[in-house]
């Protein structure tokens, strides 16, 4: 029974997980203002916590959409693409 109780406590967090946002310059802006709000040293301990982990998802977000970008790149790289001149 241990085990399940422990699984539970660790599921449950991602029940609270704000939605993704709508863009990567959308997910910049908020981590923006989010880091203002934590360094002003404002906010309450539980509100911290709460900034801390949807810092994280916001920056899980726009690593994934960066490395989404570079893969695209690469494969377009690879296909034969040649630097453009100017004729």
């Amino acid at each position: 029974m241990p085990k399940a109780a422990a699984s539970s406590t660790r599921t449950a967090p991602a029940d609270n997980l704000a939605p993704e946002p709508a863009s990567y310059e959308a997910a910049v802006q908020e981590l923006e203002a989010l880091i203002a709000r934590v360094e002003s040293g404002q906010l309450p301990l539980e509100q911290m916590l709460a900034g801390y982990q949807r810092g994280a998802q916001l920056l899980a977000f726009c690593r994934a959409r960066l490395q989404a970008v570079q893969d695209q790149v690469k494969v377009l790289d690879e296909g034969g693409l040649q630097p453009w001149t100017a004729q």
